[in-house]
C-alpha cells in the first residue's frame, strides 16, 4: 500500500504572527480533514506515521510520493 511518513518539522517555521500561525494549522486541518473523508488513514510504524490510501489513484493525484520504493523521484504536480 503506497504510504509518506509524516514528520511535521517547521510547518510554522516561515510565519511572523500568531494570526499566520494559526491560519497555517487551519490550512492543514483542512487538507487532513479532506483527506480522512477521502479514504486516507494513519498508521503508526516503528520509523513514525504513515499517511497511507488503498488506492494508488488518488493517493497520486494529492501529488505524494509512494515511500514504499527508494527508486521513486519527487515530481511536481498542478494544483488540486
Amino acid at each position: 500500500m503506497a504510504y509518506f511518513t509524516w514528520k511535521e518539522t517547521g510547518l510554522t517555521a516561515d510565519c511572523a504572527s500568531l494570526e499566520a500561525m494559526a491560519a497555517r494549522f487551519e490550512e492543514a486541518a483542512a487538507l487532513m480533514r479532506r483527506m480522512a473523508s477521502e479514504g486516507f488513514v494513519l498508521e503508526r510504524h516503528s520509523d513514525g506515521q504513515h499517511i497511507t490510501h488503498p488506492d494508488e489513484g488518488v493517493f497520486a493525484a494529492y501529488g505524494f510520493i509512494d515511500e514504499q520504493s527508494p527508486v521513486r523521484q519527487l515530481s511536481l504536480m498542478e494544483p488540486l
